[in-house]
């Protein structure tokens, strides 16, 4: 399947939405404008990212490219739709073409810790290790995913946003979209049983 266009081609939006207020001052040459996405938005940007790569080199990269190709195409955008939702689009394309370049899995970077004796004796240690070792189960199951499911899974899990967002993010249609998050918690909760016992 084709990935979505990044370019908003529907009605514009009324209203002043200041991310459109920066767009236009952007496209009129105004380059503190682009600063000013970049401080409103980069750690979102960044967070998602990671959550696709499991490694912020790689998401301070693709966030690095995404605000580029805003800048790129500041003289052609139009509010069509939410700055954000255009935005999240470009990452999510971002994400997908790194995934489909580069094969080998990526896993989480900081899924490795040892109990030594300290920790075995003291139990607030000893929790804060579990709680450790369980968030890092839950990255390495969701790196595991397929793509599209992980996508979806990440748009929805840790950045809200319901399936009609992600429809218009991704391009996909609402079913696809209902069924890749099927799947995808499906799958986490038969990986991550052992954490939640029945």
């Amino acid at each position: 399947m084709a990935a979505p266009s990044p370019e908003p081609t529907s009605t514009p939006l009324p209203g002043p939405d200041p991310d459109t207020q920066l767009m236009g001052r952007l496209a009129g040459g105004d380059m503190t404008a682009l600063g000013e996405l970049v401080q409103r938005h980069q750690q979102t940007v960044r967070l998602l990212a990671y959550r696709m790569t499991n490694r912020w080199d790689v998401a301070d990269d693709l966030a690095q490219e995404a605000f580029l190709r805003i800048y790129r195409a500041a003289p052609r955008y139009q509010p069509t739709a939410q700055f954000t939702t255009w935005l999240y689009r470009i990452v999510a394309n971002l994400c997908l073409d790194h995934a489909r370049r580069r094969h080998p899995l990526s896993l989480p970077e900081d899924s490795s810790g040892l109990v030594d004796n300290s920790t075995a004796r003291d139990p607030q240690a000893l929790d804060a290790l579990l709680a450790r070792e369980q968030a890092a189960a839950v990255q390495a199951a969701v790196a595991r995913l397929p793509q599209r499911q992980r996508l979806a899974l990440v748009l929805h899990r840790f950045h809200d946003l319901d399936h009609r967002q992600i429809s218009q993010i991704t391009g996909w249609s609402r079913k696809a979209t209902e069924s890749l998050l099927v799947r995808a918690y499906q799958q986490l909760r038969r990986e991550l049983a052992l954490w939640n016992p029945p």
